[in-house]
């Protein structure tokens, strides 16, 4: 066998050099001669491999990824887009095994181009217009909120030309009994911001209740009592005052002028003692109402379990939208300034509890004694 000649370990051209040698046992490296070879394949080979361990020690640069990468949106984003709902709902259909892409079906994280692929929601195709649809609805009692009934009732659906219906969704939901504002869009996203309590965009009603509630009562409903389990939100509760005076007026010159017509002279107010709506006038108020969240029926059940049910409900605002002209089971499309502001009326809701804060940088802290005396008897 022969002797291995370990003089020349660590030199340029022995068997162990490079980073093995006598360089990372404390002695300094021999300097290499003049026209000495370059490096070997061994000695660039561990540089190579450091290169595959990934980035260095703070570098924050995402680490590369090889191959092209996947083109389009997320499919949620495509159907909430749609009008299919919020972006939850849509990883629902999507969990479920209803959403497919060209046939196949699709998973969480996949993605496509609305434009190209085909894409269906239980068996039907999905499209994506280029321009969003804002409608503004004066829902009429008698329908119901939804896209189409089971039941056969009337849907709000019919009150819209059947051109404009492709992808329009209610935004939110108002009772059967309920009549006033309701917004119908094909945008899922501005639908989610407003309809979603944590978005904050408040929904003012007009509420009439048979007697007249106590303070004490009403303050119980501002801050909120459970039902179903679940504490309501805090809302606002004031009475309505100018109950209609311009239309108030106008009935009475109409009524009037039908009496005189009619040959009767009896004065006004002794007619509207022995009217038929002068008890219920009587035993009934009205109130404004302010939610920033709308669970199913709870105004009604608010003033239930204070003694007072509703007898009659609308909703005259959504956030800073009014239309007072807007007759009942009439409709006409949102201006662009309207729709700004009904998007600055629901921001983004703030951070999770658990998510990091972004604090402001403060002062340094000042240096120990220790350290003050130190730097003075250096001076």
């Amino acid at each position: 066998m022969t002797p291995v000649d370990r003089s020349r370990r660590g030199t340029a051209g022995g068997e162990r050099g490079g980073r093995g040698g006598a360089a990372f046992r404390g002695r300094p490296r021999r300097p290499r001669a003049e026209g000495a070879a370059e490096e070997t394949p061994k000695q660039a080979a561990p540089r190579q491999q450091s290169d595959r361990k990934g980035p260095r020690s703070g570098d924050t640069s995402a680490p590369r990824r090889d191959g092209p990468q996947p083109a389009g949106e997320r499919v949620q984003k495509i159907l909430a887009s749609a009008g299919l709902g919020s972006r939850r709902a849509c990883e629902d259909l999507i969990r479920a095994g209803q959403v497919t892409i060209n046939g196949q079906v699709a998973t969480l994280g996949a993605r496509a181009d609305a434009a190209r692929d085909s894409i269906k929601v239980a068996g039907k195709r999905v499209w994506v217009s280029s321009q969003h649809r804002y409608l503004l609805l004066n829902k009429p009692r008698g329908c119901v909120t939804t896209v189409r009934d089971p039941e056969g009732r009337p849907t709000v659906m019919d009150l819209v030309p059947e051109r404009l219906r492709r992808g329009l969704r209610p935004v939110g939901r108002l009772d059967f009994d309920t009549e006033g504002l309701l917004l119908l869009t094909d945008d899922g996203d501005f639908a989610m911001h407003l309809s979603h309590p944590r978005f904050g965009c408040k929904k003012t009603y007009e509420v009439k209740v048979k007697g007249m509630p106590d303070e004490p009562s009403l303050d119980k409903l501002r801050r909120g009592i459970p039902i179903e389990g679940r504490t309501t939100a805090p809302s606002e509760i004031r009475p309505r005052l100018g109950v209609n005076t311009r239309r108030a007026r106008a009935r009475r010159d109409a009524s009037e002028r039908r009496h005189l017509e009619a040959g009767d002279r009896t004065p006004a107010r002794e007619r509207s003692r022995t009217s038929r709506r002068a008890p219920e006038a009587a035993n009934a108020s009205w109130w404004v109402v302010r939610l920033a969240e709308g669970r199913t029926r709870q105004i009604r059940e608010m003033f239930m379990r204070i003694g007072h049910p509703v007898q009659k409900l609308r909703r005259v605002a959504i956030g800073p939208l009014r239309d007072a002209r807007l007759p009942v089971g009439a409709w006409r499309e949102l201006t662009e300034d309207e729709v700004r502001r009904l998007r600055e009326a629901s921001p983004a809701p703030p951070a999770p509890r658990g998510a990091p804060r972004v604090r402001e940088a403060s002062p340094a802290p000042p240096a120990p004694r220790g350290a003050r005396r130190l730097r003075e008897t250096t001076k």
